[in-house]
C-alpha cells in the first residue's frame, strides 16, 4: 500500500471496505487526517488495578485474576445463554458472567491470567462481575495504563477505531507541521503537537495525558482568539451603513410594561452605534446584549429593527430552532405589524410556494423584518436593504454562521443574544470582536426561583411535589446528564494541577430511562422525552406539545436551554445536578418563573464531596447570573463557558471546536492564550508574515469547516 497521507481517504486503509467507510463518515471522518483528529471522549484508567477485597460496587475498575475454573455455557432460554466461571488473585475469588458469548470458553482457560475492567458487586458475599472487557495480561508485555474511549456510532466499536488510529499514527505524525512557532510553544511550556496528538489517543502515562491535553485545549483557544481578533481588526476599519433618528415613543407606548434600566442602557447603546457612531462616523455596530433568561432581551432586539425599518431598511433575526422562530415571529409581528412594519417568517420546513413568496418579497424590499432559522442563511436568499443582523442564543451559532448571514450585506449592522451570563473579563476574551451590554436586571415583576438541594432519599416527596404542581395547572420539566444508560467510567484533566479527576458516570440519570420510570411511577400524567439525537423535526413536535400544555412533564437533557417560553412551567428538577456548571444550572432555572404562578428549582444530588456541595449551595443562595458566573470560573475555571459555546456534534455546529478547552479548568491557560492570538494580530493583521504562515493555514482550515458545515 503507498504511504499514507492526511489526505488519503480512510477506504485506502486496510479492514475498511464500503460499510465501514460509511459507519466513519457519519462521524466525520472521511480521510487519515480526520482520523487522526478524531480525539477519545474519555478514558478508562485500566492501569489502576486493585484487588478483589477492595473492589467499588458503584464504578468500574481494573482487577489482574488468573482463571480458576473452566467457562461453562448454558442456554437459558431462547435467545440468551450464560457463560460462566470463577477467577481470583490473592485476596479473592469473583464469579464472571458472560451473556451471548458462548466464544469466550475459547478464551479462557485455567491458569491463565487476564486483567479485567468492570463492575464487582456483592451478593450474599458472593462476589460477581458481568460483561467485563478483558486483555491477556504478560508481565513481559505491559498493557496500556490508559485506554481510549472514542465517540460511537451503529456497528462501530470503539476498540475498531482504535485499532485503525493505531494503524495510520506513525505514518502520519512524521508529514505533521506545527502550526505554532517554537517560540511562542517553548515561552508556554506545551510539548510538540506530533507529541500531544499521540499521547492524547495513546498516553505513555498520566502526566503525557495532561501535557497533550493542555496543548490542544492551548490550541483550540489560541486559534479562535486569533479568528475573533482578526475579526475585531477587520470591523474597526469598515463603514457601515449610518440609520436616521428616530423616536422609540411609538414603539414603547405599546409596551404593557415599563423597560428597566438595563434594557433602556442597551438600546441607548444600540442606537449610539446605529445612529450617532463616532465624530459622525458610523462602523458597522457589533454588538452582544447578554443576560439572564427572560431577562429582556428580545425588546431590545425588537427596538432595534424598529430604527432600521424607520430608517427605510431590512432586519433579519436568525434563532436556533423553528418552535423559538414561530414565538420570536408571532411577538414581533404582533407588536411591529400595529406600526406598521411587516414581519415574516422563513423556515426550513416552510412550503416552496410560500419560500418562492418570501424571497421574492424580501428582495424587493417588500418586508422589513425576516424571523428564521438556517434557511435565511441560504444562498438564494437576497435582501433589497438589510441594515441589521440579529442572532438570537448566540452560543448555539458558531462564527461562521453569523459571518455568513452578515455577507448578505457587508455595511450591515450585527447585534448578537446570548442567555448565558459571563463574567466581563471572559466576555472580553470570548467575544473579541464584539462590544457588550449587559442586561443585569429582571423585568418588573417577575418572582424568584425558589431552590432546593436535595439526594436521592427525596425522590417520593419529589414524584408528589411533581402530582401537586400538575393540579394546579402547573408543568415540569426533569433535566438528566445523559441520553441513554451507559456505564463506561471517564474522567478529565486538570490543567492547573495535572490531577485526573474520576467521574464516575454509572449512577448518571438518563433520559430515555428515566422519562419511562416517571410515566410508570406517575401513570395519570402525562411525560414526554426530548433530547439532542432526535430529528428537528421530532424536538419541535414535542416542544409544541409541552408548550401548548398538553405534555405535563419533559423530560429532557439540556437542550432545553434553548427553549420556548412557557409561563405555565413551574419545576425545574435537575438529576445528578453536580455534573452541570453553574452557569448551566442557572440558565435551567431560568425556564421556570416566566408566568404568574409561583416556581421552584430542585437539585438532585448525591455527591459527597465539599466541592459539589459548595458549587450547589452557591446555586441554592445565590440567584444573579452574573454573580453566579463570577463564582463558577473560580470554582470551574472556564471549561463550562467552553462548553456553552460548544454543540454536542461539533462539525455540525458551524463553530470552533471547543473539545479540550471545554474541560479546561485554568484560567491562567485561557488567558494566555487569548493573549498571545491578540498579540499576534496586533503585529501581523493578516497573518502574512512567513513565520505566521503555518498559523493562517490552520486558522483558515478551522473558519472553512465551520462556514463548509452550514450551506
Amino acid at each position: 500500500m503507498a504511504k499514507l497521507t492526511a489526505s488519503t481517504s480512510v477506504s485506502e486503509l486496510n479492514g475498511v471496505g464500503k460499510v465501514r467507510a460509511a459507519q466513519l463518515e457519519k462521524l466525520g471522518i472521511r480521510t487519515v487526517g480526520d482520523l487522526i483528529y478524531f480525539f477519545p471522549r474519555a478514558y478508562e484508567k485500566r492501569g489502576d488495578i486493585r484487588p478483589l477485597s477492595a473492589f467499588d460496587s458503584e464504578r468500574q475498575c481494573a482487577y489482574v485474576l488468573t482463571i480458576a475454573t473452566e467457562p461453562k455455557t448454558a442456554n437459558i432460554r431462547r435467545g440468551l445463554s450464560l457463560t460462566k466461571f470463577r477467577a481470583f488473585d490473592e485476596s479473592g475469588s469473583v464469579e464472571i458472567t458472560f451473556f451471548n458469548s458462548p466464544y469466550v470458553k475459547d478464551v479462557f482457560h485455567i491458569g491463565s491470567t487476564f486483567r479485567f475492567w468492570g463492575k464487582v458487586t456483592s451478593q450474599k458475599n458472593r462476589l460477581q462481575m458481568a460483561n467485563p472487557k478483558y486483555e491477556a495480561y504478560l508481565e513481559l508485555m505491559p498493557l496500556a495504563d490508559f485506554v481510549p474511549v472514542y465517540p460511537l456510532t451503529e456497528g462501530l466499536s470503539s476498540k475498531q477505531i482504535d485499532k485503525l488510529i493505531k494503524n495510520a499514527i506513525n505514518d502520519i505524525l512524521p508529514q505533521i507541521i506545527d502550526p505554532v512557532p517554537d517560540n511562542i510553544r517553548l515561552a508556554n511550556r506545551l510539548p510538540t503537537l506530533t507529541y500531544a496528538i499521540k499521547n492524547a489517543h495513546f498516553p505513555e502515562n498520566e502526566e503525557a495525558l495532561f501535557k497533550a491535553q493542555k496543548r490542544l485545549a492551548f490550541d483550540e483557544m489560541l486559534f479562535f482568539g486569533i479568528g475573533i481578533s482578526m475579526s475585531a481588526y477587520q470591523k474597526s476599519k469598515g463603514v457601515g451603513i449610518k440609520l436616521s433618528p428616530c423616536s422609540l415613543a411609538p414603539l414603547t407606548s405599546l409596551l404593557p410594561y415599563e423597560l428597566t434600566n438595563s434594557q433602556k442602557q442597551a438600546i441607548n447603546e444600540v442606537y449610539k452605534d446605529m445612529v450617532i457612531g463616532t465624530d459622525g462616523i458610523v462602523s458597522p455596530m457589533a454588538r452582544i446584549i447578554v443576560g439572564d433568561v427572560g431577562c429582556g432581551k428580545t425588546v431590545c432586539a425588537t427596538a432595534s429593527a424598529f430604527i432600521a425599518a424607520k430608517s427605510g431598511y431590512q432586519t433579519a433575526l436568525m434563532v436556533p430552532t423553528e418552535i423559538l422562530a414561530r414565538q420570536h415571529y408571532e411577538e414581533l409581528s404582533k407588536l411591529l405589524g400595529k406600526l406598521d412594519i411587516k414581519v415574516e417568517l422563513l423556515l426550513g420546513s416552510t412550503t416552496q410556494k410560500e419560500k418562492k413568496r418570501i424571497k421574492e418579497a424580501l428582495a424587493c424590499g417588500e418586508i422589513d423584518v425576516i424571523v428564521g432559522t438556517h434557511a435565511l442563511i441560504s444562498d438564494n436568499v437576497e435582501f433589497s436593504d438589510l441594515a441589521l443582523v440579529i442572532t438570537d442564543e448566540q452560543h448555539r451559532f458558531g462564527v461562521g454562521q453569523r459571518a455568513k448571514l452578515k455577507e448578505k450585506s457587508e455595511k450591515a449592522h450585527l447585534l448578537v443574544m446570548s442567555a448565558t451570563p459571563i463574567p466581563r473579563t471572559l466576555a472580553l476574551t470570548m467575544y473579541g470582536d464584539l462590544d457588550i451590554s449587559r442586561i443585569t436586571e429582571m423585568p418588573r415583576g417577575r418572582q424568584r426561583v425558589d431552590t432546593f438541594v436535595v439526594n436521592e432519599s427525596y425522590r417520593n416527596r419529589l414524584n408528589d411535589f411533581i402530582l401537586k404542581q400538575v393540579s394546579l395547572g402547573g408543568q415540569c420539566y426533569v433535566v438528566c446528564p445523559a441520553i441513554e444508560k451507559n456505564e463506561e467510567d471517564t474522567f478529565v484533566c486538570d490543567y492547573t494541577t495535572g490531577e485526573i479527576i474520576s467521574e464516575n458516570s454509572l449512577n448518571l440519570k438518563s433520559a430515555v430511562e428515566f422519562c419511562d420510570e416517571l410515566r410508570m411511577a406517575l401513570p395519570t400524567v402525562s411525560c414526554d422525552l426530548l433530547h439532542g439525537k432526535m430529528k428537528s423535526s421530532e424536538k419541535d413536535a414535542v416542544m409544541a406539545r409541552f408548550a401548548s400544555g398538553e405534555t405535563k412533564v419533559l423530560v429532557s437533557t439540556t437542550v432545553i436551554e434553548v427553549g420556548v417560553n412557557v409561563p405555565n412551567a413551574t419545576l425545574m428538577i435537575v438529576e445528578n445536578a453536580e455534573r452541570f456548571g453553574l452557569s448551566q444550572l442557572h440558565q435551567l432555572r431560568g425556564r421556570v418563573g416566566r408566568g404568574s404562578k409561583k416556581s421552584y428549582c430542585v437539585l438532585v444530588s448525591n455527591i459527597s464531596s465539599q466541592k459539589s456541595k459548595d458549587r450547589l449551595e452557591v446555586m441554592r443562595t445565590t440567584y444573579d447570573g452574573f454573580e453566579i458566573a463570577e463564582k463558577d470560573l473560580l470554582l470551574r475555571g472556564p471549561g463550562d463557558f467552553f462548553s456553552s459555546v460548544s454543540n454536542d456534534n461539533l462539525r455540525q455546529s458551524g463553530g470552533f471546536e471547543f473539545r479540550f478547552a471545554s474541560m479546561c479548568d485554568s484560567a491562567e491557560l485561557m488567558t494566555r492564550a487569548f493573549s498571545v492570538a491578540k498579540s499576534i494580530v496586533e503585529l501581523d493583521p493578516h497573518l502574512e508574515l512567513e513565520v505566521h504562515k503555518e498559523l493562517k493555514k490552520e486558522t483558515d482550515r478551522r473558519l472553512i469547516i465551520a462556514a463548509s458545515t452550514i450551506s
